[in-house]
């Protein structure tokens, strides 16, 4: 059959309206389905990165690095302090000054509970922290994580898993711990190592998880590469002794890990930090953690004038390791610690019984004479290998000690049985204190206020006498004891 001219044309105009239908309507589908996929990519971008900074930090991570050299790490005494210490002649001490009468605040005893994060069972991992089974769970995210290369694109990696992952509720249980056991940043930095070490037995993996955790607790912390291996830097804005550090824009950041340490040579790293993280980290412990009681005791002896006495103390062996973890931090730290309520009322209640009744130089003095005798005198390096200044609850646990950790103990109790200002004396190799009293000897000025000099470590020195070899030197430096 054959068509006309004009049937064909219609047929092809047909045709044509049909082909012009199917490709508007093919395109309007690909403009569609376009914009599905834009908003499908959109929301799966939002959904890896809940936080909006995630994104442009990840991609500055893949950015060049630059290497950086380590600084040299300030040494506690620009002398090593004595071997020994020859005792002074026990002099005679002249009673003066009001009768003592000490005051000792009530010690309510507190039960400490087990913190548990949250009620989600089972936990994942568990981690022994002083005492304390401390159960988290963790997200698949971060458990996927991998150091993959191991160079700064490894780095984003990582990065980039455990910020799409469910996060949140691990650093609510974090949170959550820390305040419930008061732990200051020194303690967080302890439980986030623990959670990062039972999560990644790999050192680099766990290192990176601790970063990603400090980050998002808002700590200004960085990563760095050292022959492929993970350095973990925090920023501080005291010195930390014996510690390898590393300066980003006149800001030292600690390699916490190497304390004690060789150094580290030089790092790989980048400028920026994390955005918005900018929290120092603050060794302070103005109070203490709340641990699991693991009580010990012993008894302290001594002489004074011919006469022994004894001083029962107990303390919490958890607290001890606490403090023993503790890296070289400065001075007012440990001068401005406290004692444990139940350490220092058992160990006033003890001191009272011999100081009531008496002048208060003979009180004071009598205090002098517990921590000059209390304790065998030995240097750090003998005792630890290392610089350490001991906590006034640590000098109380260890039979030996030396100049500073006597000093901290002494001040602390000056100030809290009798209620007197006192500050730390430093010199290049030793370490003494001295008060505002008016009595009469050895002096030091600061602030324009006389203090005198009452020595620790000069066994039977009284209150007023220092060393000969320091009574003509100038202290470099006074520490101050705050009062309550």
């Amino acid at each position: 059959m054959q068509h006309s001219k004009v049937g064909e044309q219609k047929l092809f105009s047909l045709f044509g309206h049909f082909s012009l239908i199917v490709l508007i309507g093919f395109t309007t589908l690909n403009a569609e389905q376009s914009f599905k996929d834009f908003k499908k990519s959109q929301t799966q971008s939002f959904q890896t990165y809940k936080d909006e900074r995630d994104n442009a930090f990840n991609a500055y991570l893949k950015q060049e690095w630059k290497a950086y050299n380590a600084l040299r790490s300030e040494p506690l005494y620009e002398k090593a302090k004595p071997l020994e210490i020859e005792a002074a002649k026990p002099q005679a001490l002249k009673p003066v000054g009001p009768k003592i009468s000490v005051k000792i605040k009530e010690y309510v005893e507190e039960k400490q509970e087990v913190a548990v994060p949250s009620e989600v069972k089972p936990k994942e991992i568990t981690v022994d922290f002083y005492g304390s089974s401390l159960g988290f769970n963790i997200p698949s995210g971060i458990k996927k994580a991998n150091f993959y290369p191991q160079n700064q694109e490894g780095i984003a990696n990582f990065f980039s898993s455990a910020a799409s992952s469910d996060y949140e509720p691990l650093l609510a249980d974090i949170k959550k711990v820390s305040e419930k056991m008061n732990l200051n940043d020194w303690g967080i930095y302890l439980l986030v190592s623990k959670i990062s070490d039972k999560t990644f037995a790999n050192q680099n993996s766990s290192r990176l998880l601790s970063w990603f955790i400090f980050n998002k607790l808002g700590y200004a912390v960085k990563i760095g590469l050292a022959k492929q291996h993970i350095v973990l830097m925090h920023y501080s804005k005291k010195v930390i002794y014996s510690t390898p550090n590393y300066n980003f824009d006149n800001k030292r950041y600690y390699v916490l890990a190497n304390y004690a340490k060789d150094g580290l040579g030089k790092v790989f790293s980048y400028k920026q930090d994390y955005p918005g993280s900018t929290k120092e980290l603050d060794l302070s412990l103005d109070t203490l953690p709340k641990l699991e009681a693991k009580i010990e005791s012993k008894t302290l002896t001594f002489s004074q004038s011919g006469e022994k006495y004894s001083v029962p103390i107990s303390y919490n062996k958890n607290l001890i390791d606490f403090m023993a973890s503790y890296p070289q931090a400065d001075y007012e730290t440990f001068f401005n610690a406290p004692l444990e309520s139940a350490t220092y009322s058992g160990l006033a209640v003890s001191l009272k019984k011999h100081i009531d009744g008496k002048k208060a130089s003979e009180g004071m003095n009598f205090v002098l004479s517990f921590v000059q005798n209390s304790f065998k005198y030995e240097q750090d390096n003998q005792q630890f290998g290392r610089e350490k200044v001991m906590f006034a609850e640590e000098t109380l646990y260890f039979d030996k000690s030396d100049c500073e950790d006597r000093a901290v103990l002494f001040s602390y109790l000056i100030k809290e049985l009798f209620g007197v200002s006192v500050v730390g004396v430093k010199y290049e190799d030793h370490m003494a204190t001295a008060l505002y009293i008016p009595l009469e000897g050895d002096e030091v000025i600061v602030k324009s206020k006389k203090f005198i000099i009452a020595d620790p470590t000069y066994i039977n020195a009284n209150i007023g006498v220092s060393m000969p070899k320091y009574k003509s030197i100038k202290p470099q430096s006074y520490i101050v004891v705050k009062q309550d």
